[in-house]
């Protein structure tokens, strides 16, 4: 039985370990979002009274509800590509036999949810971490000097275990999230025990009169109740990890419980001490409890911040594999786990960014201003590709269902992204700034290849007709077996032509190798390529992974060794010949169009070589220089 199928039967029957293993990646997110919401949505109130109390539990209470719960939980779901979700994953899915100009704006929602979600990842461990260690001003004002120079060291720390991997930390994580949802719930319903008719903020009557008494306000509010959603992509993009079924015995299982009881548990003792309002979530506790729960509250948001970290690795991977961003350097930090992966480059430059926050901002409730934007323009690109992936198989009253129901979402998802897009000013600027940037350089990538391969292409000439001719005229053959890395299929590959225009040789068995991603997450073994004969001697062979998946070649050449023995495939007698492109930017052309290519450029001169991303053995490879003008 293959590892796939393993994986695939496990995710459709959790057991406890899977469950607990949900806990502690899918939840650190959201599960730490009760440390910082309700004081982000209710300090802003001159006088805390009862309606304020009341009115705003009641709508983070039903955003949960309907946001997470049936959006998410229930329906985004089932939006999964072959397992798998996450921005990317469905972006693949929408344009599924769609071309034209639906097929491109399709792809540039999912270029922007992509980019917004680095936004995210930069202000979930700053704002986590910052509003963990905050817990020590509750203890004595005297340490609150030392509340940034902590939050730097732990941040420190944390990149900087990255490149050992987090197998051994992961299997921590469970138990530790298991504990922490556990502790705020139980904190949570001793304080609801005392100050009872806090549950009256269940019906929502209550969000309907605040908003009714205040729309201007209760719109404005939005913006900083969506704090308690954070986390909710984390769900959908990590099914691939733990399947459907364990995020949802997880959610409804003891997540949802926790997050209500440790709301309503801050609400009620605002309504017993409004002046508890400066930190109402380690208020909840008892004063012998403070410090251990300060404790575990640092441990989780460092568990909430890993997670993030590790979806920036998976998120980058897989617009590597789909053509979105530069090669990059991967290592894989476990041998038994595909998905545990550290990227240097990422990892450095998210580090800067979060160390940054923390010195600029100083506080959570400064960041607290700017970690709504990127949240809801992801949730909002989401509900978008959903709309065109869920109803698609559907007809009838179940089309039309699915369509009211996605509807409603995109609404309340305008709404949210609408009311965060007032805090730019006040910090949203910063996820925009680095959303824009991160999708200027997904575009300019993508373009500029879609740009290449089209020159490419055009002065290319077909392959079978060269190596028809080459046949009736061989050249000069030299024992062994040459593969040539082709871009472009059934064209012949500018690092052939160099060959025999300067060596005036050929090898006596020839392979044309096109590399290509799929638009499903993994390709299984037995489909990973096609072979079609191109004369007495040649083979074209088009090698496809899924965008989860590392391209292998030297794999891919033992697998069809064993399938085609006739092919000479042996390690020492097979030499690798690639072209290495030199981009140069006409100067004629207009300044937009000149900067957008001469970003290209840059961009392709700093990318991995090929030899490291698709693991050739280096001193196998002969690589052909050539200049291309774009």
């Amino acid at each position: 039985m293959s590892t796939e199928l393993e994986h695939a039967k496990s995710r459709a029957s959790p057991g406890a370990a899977m469950l607990i293993g949900a806990l502690g990646v899918v939840y650190g997110d959201i599960g730490t979002s009760p440390l910082y919401t309700l004081r982000a949505s209710l300090s802003g109130f001159a006088t805390l009274g009862e309606q304020h109390v009341m009115g705003v539990l009641s709508l983070l209470f039903w955003m949960l509800m309907l946001v997470v719960s049936l959006k998410y939980v229930t329906l985004i779901l089932r939006a999964d590509n072959r397992g798998e979700g996450g921005t990317l994953a469905l972006m693949e899915l929408a344009v599924r036999g769609i071309q034209g100009r639906r097929r491109w704006f399709l792809v540039v929602l999912g270029l922007i949810g992509a980019s917004l979600f680095y936004g995210d990842s930069m202000i979930t461990p700053a704002i986590s971490v910052l509003s963990a260690i905050e817990g020590i001003g509750i203890v004595s004002h005297t340490l609150d000097p030392w509340v940034v120079p902590a939050a730097l060291a732990i941040i420190v720390g944390l990149f900087a275990v990255q490149s050992h991997g987090t197998g051994a930390m992961g299997k921590l994580f469970g138990p530790i999230m298991l504990s922490w949802f556990i502790v705020i719930g139980v904190l949570g319903a001793w304080r609801i025990v005392q100050t009872p008719q806090i549950l009256r903020a269940v019906n929502p009557m209550w969000a309907v009169d605040f908003v009714a008494q205040g729309p201007w306000t209760a719109f404005l509010l939005l913006g900083a109740v969506v704090l308690a959603l954070t986390g909710a992509e984390t769900l959908y993009a990590d099914m691939g990890h733990y399947g459907r079924p364990a995020i949802r015995r997880a959610w409804y299982g003891l997540v949802l419980p926790g997050l209500v009881l440790c709301y309503f548990g801050q609400g009620a003792l605002l309504l017993a001490d409004p002046s508890a309002i400066r930190n109402p979530f380690f208020l909840l506790a008892p004063e012998w409890m403070l410090i251990p729960l300060v404790g575990l509250a640092t441990i989780a948001t460092i568990i909430a911040s890993q997670a993030v970290i590790s979806g920036a690795f998976s998120v980058t991977r897989q617009a590597v594999q789909l053509g979105l961003w530069p090669r990059m350097d991967i290592t894989h930090t476990s041998a038994r786990e595909e998905g545990q992966i550290y990227l240097p480059r990422v990892n450095q430059l998210l580090c800067i960014a979060v160390l940054v926050l923390v010195v600029g901002f100083q506080s959570s409730e400064n960041l607290a201003h700017a970690y709504g934007f990127a949240v809801t323009g992801t949730m909002l690109m989401t509900s978008l590709l959903a709309f065109s992936v869920l109803p698609r198989h559907s007809s009838g009253l179940r089309k039309i269902l699915w369509l009211v129901l996605i509807s409603f979402f995109l609404v309340v998802d305008v709404l949210l992204f609408s009311s965060n897009t007032l805090k730019i000013i006040d910090g949203g600027w910063l996820p925009l700034v680095v959303g824009a940037s991160i999708f200027t350089l997904m575009l300019t990538w993508k373009q500029g290849r879609d740009k290449m391969h089209q020159t490419l292409a055009g002065d290319h000439q077909p392959l079978k007709d060269f190596i028809e001719a080459i046949e009736h005229y061989p050249p000069v053959r030299v024992p062994g077996t040459a593969v040539f890395m082709s871009m472009i299929v059934d064209t012949v590959p500018p690092a052939l032509l160099h060959n025999l225009k300067h060596n005036k040789v050929l090898h006596e068995q020839v392979l044309f190798l096109n590399v290509q991603s799929a638009d499903v997450p993994y390709v299984a073994f037995h489909e990973r390529y096609e072979l079609e004969r191109m004369g007495r001697s040649g083979w074209q062979i088009v090698a496809k992974w899924g965008f989860k998946q590392e391209p292998n070649v030297p794999d891919l050449l033992e697998q069809l060794a064993q399938d085609h023995p006739e092919i000479n495939l042996e390690p020492m007698q097979t030499s690798y010949f690639l072209s290495r492109q030199t981009i140069i930017v006409v100067r004629k052309l207009s300044f937009r169009m000149r900067w957008r290519r001469s970003l290209f450029a840059f961009m392709a001169r700093n990318a991995s070589r090929s030899t490291r991303f698709y693991k050739i053995p280096p001193n196998r490879v002969v690589e052909m220089g050539m200049q291309l003008e774009l």
